[in-house]
């Protein structure tokens, strides 16, 4: 064919609104969509702009263009993914598990790899290669791009089934450090009533203090305890012990809760 008569491309902004008509049916089917580009990545906030809404779908794409579908997962669309990345562990651990893996809507994703799409469980959150390497979990907070929209195969039809416990324990997140209060309590032996007292209340603040507010609490009590350092009688070290065991009790994380001790013993010993 010459030059002159070879056919015209068609036009990004074409390819973006048949993009949009996709995701449109998706939206009229339940899901929360946005755009995303090539390289998977939202072309918007998508946290606050991903829409359920069809009549919103095609100006979302018509503001912020991309040629692949984002999906949200998790209870905001009554599923969860299960990502195994081909070539990274996804597949050898598929290979040894796919037996017990029940029949469940998947998806093949653009590397090769499979979307494994299971009914949301409460809690579920993002975790990378938490199962196993190149196994990866889409919950609260995540987002997939939907594969099938740019015409690659949906392997299994079946409705997206509940998680099979055995799987669901091994998404789970470690469970967190445990707090050893009694050694807390060994650690104020040499301290007063009233400075056991103090750091008996300090503790039961932090380990009581709401979402939200406990790092905030966490740095309050402690650097309220440190007043007692120059005195005499309480040393850094029992401020930390006691603090710590307090955050753990809180659900904070260890080196959130470590950062938080070091800062305000820091400021405390400045002032």
């Amino acid at each position: 064919m010459s030059a002159s008569l070879k056919m015209p491309e068609r036009s990004s902004n074409l390819v973006y609104e048949e993009v949009a008509f996709k995701a449109e049916r998706l939206a009229r089917h339940g899901l929360i969509v946005f755009p995303c580009g090539e390289d998977k990545r939202p072309t918007c906030k998508w946290g606050e702009l991903a829409t359920r809404h069809p009549e919103d779908v095609l100006i979302l794409w018509r503001t912020y263009p991309g040629p692949l579908i984002g999906v949200v997962t998790g209870s905001a669309s009554g599923f969860d993914v299960v990502y195994l990345d081909w070539g990274k562990g996804g597949d050898d651990w598929y290979a040894e598990h796919c037996t017990r893996v029940p029949a469940t809507r998947t998806h093949r994703t653009r590397s090769g790899g499979l979307h494994l799409l299971l009914r949301h469980r409460e809690g579920t959150r993002n975790s990378a290669s938490r199962i196993a390497p190149g196994v990866d979990v889409r919950g609260n907070g995540g987002f997939i791009i939907w594969w099938p929209a740019t015409g690659l195969p949906i392997v299994d039809r079946s409705p997206a089934a509940p998680w099979p416990a055995w799987l669901a324990g091994m998404a789970l997140p470690p469970p967190p450090p445990v707090a050893d209060l009694r050694k807390v309590e060994n650690g104020l032996r040499d301290a007063g009533r009233y400075m056991q007292g103090a750091v008996r209340a300090a503790v039961s603040a932090v380990a009581s203090a709401p979402e939200g507010a406990r790092n905030a609490t966490l740095n309050g009590e402690t650097f309220g305890l440190a007043k007692y350092i120059a005195s005499g009688h309480l040393t850094a070290g029992q401020i930390a012990e006691a603090m710590a065991a307090a955050g753990l009790q809180a659900g904070l994380a260890k080196l959130e809760i470590e950062a938080t001790i070091r800062s305000a013993l820091r400021a405390a010993m400045a002032g």
